[in-house]
C-alpha cells in the first residue's frame, strides 16, 4: 500500500512536494536524510540564539538576522511534523 508523504522540502512557488511511496524507496531514504539534516541544524540554531540573547551587545541588525534563520528552521520543522504527523497510524479506540 503507498501513502502520499509530505517531503521536508517545498516546490516551486514555496508548493508543497509530496512523494507516493511505501516508505522504503531511494526518495524516502533521501527525505528522512534530510530530515536529520534539518533536524540537527534547528538544534544548532537554537544553541546561537541562546548565546544571542545572553550577548548583552547583540545588535538589532544581529538579532533580526537570527529571527530569518530561526523563522526558516521552524518552517522546516513544522513541515517534519506534519509529514511524521500524517504517517502515524490512526489511534485504535477499545470499547469501553
Amino acid at each position: 500500500m503507498s501513502d502520499a508523504r509530505l517531503l521536508p522540502w517545498a516546490g516551486t512557488e514555496g508548493k508543497p512536494c509530496y512523494l507516493v511511496t511505501d516508505g522504503s524507496g531511494f526518495l524516502s531514504r533521501v527525505a528522512d536524510t534530510i530530515e536529520c539534516v534539518q533536524l540537527g541544524m534547528a538544534g544548532e540554531l537554537l544553541d546561537h540564539a541562546a548565546d544571542l540573547m545572553a550577548d548583552q551587545r547583540a545588535t538589532s541588525a544581529q538579532l533580526r538576522f537570527m529571527l530569518a534563520r530561526m523563522r526558516e528552521a521552524l518552517t522546516d520543522v513544522h513541515r517534519i511534523a506534519e509529514s511524521r504527523g500524517a504517517r502515524l497510524p490512526a489511534p485504535g479506540y477499545e470499547d469501553r
